[in-house]
Order: C-alpha cells, then sequence, then structure tokens
C-alpha cells in the first residue's frame, strides 16, 4: 500500500497507462489477425476485390502500429518487426503465385 500522496498517484497512472498499452497491443494483434486472413484470402481467391480488402486491412494495421510506437506502447524496433511480418507475408505469397 502506498504510504504518500504521489505514490498512490503515481499507482493511479501506472494502471491508468497499462491499460491504453493493453488496448493499443490487443487493437495490433486483431489487425494483424485480419490481415493475415486477408492474405489468406487472396491466396485462395486472388481477385481485385480481395486484394483490395489486403491493402485495406495492411493500412489499418500500420496505422495502428505506428500510433502505438507514437505514444510509447511499442518500441520502434518492435513495430518495425510486425510490419516487416506483414509485408513478408503477402511478398511470400506473390512468390508462390508468380
Amino acid at each position: 500500500m502506498a504510504n504518500s500522496k504521489s505514490a498512490t498517484k503515481r499507482i493511479q497512472i501506472a494502471e491508468r497507462n497499462r491499460l491504453r498499452n493493453k488496448a493499443y497491443k490487443s487493437a495490433v494483434r486483431t489487425l494483424m489477425k485480419k490481415y493475415f486472413n486477408a492474405v489468406e484470402a487472396y491466396s485462395a481467391d486472388p481477385s481485385p476485390e480481395n486484394m483490395e480488402k489486403v491493402q485495406q486491412a495492411m493500412s489499418a494495421a500500420y496505422s495502428k502500429i505506428d500510433k502505438a510506437i507514437k505514444r510509447g506502447v511499442l518500441h520502434d524496433n518492435n513495430g518495425a518487426r510486425k510490419k516487416s511480418r506483414l509485408a513478408k507475408a503477402l511478398k511470400s505469397f506473390d512468390k508462390v503465385a508468380a
């Protein structure tokens, strides 16, 4: 238990930040899963509509990752690794399709 007013405030701030970080990380994971599912659907049926879904999912995931980095939820390298993983998933399919 906190013994001072400042320690109590730090506990409150830490909890607020923990919840914010959890929300961002969860959203990033969800958007990455949606992207991978879109790539999988595109690999099964390579149509322009499916490619559009892949592009939208990638854009949303990149945006959320960049925001998480900007807010300090993710480290720069961690965000770069996630974005690289997203790009690699589509690129590896393109090699198979070609």
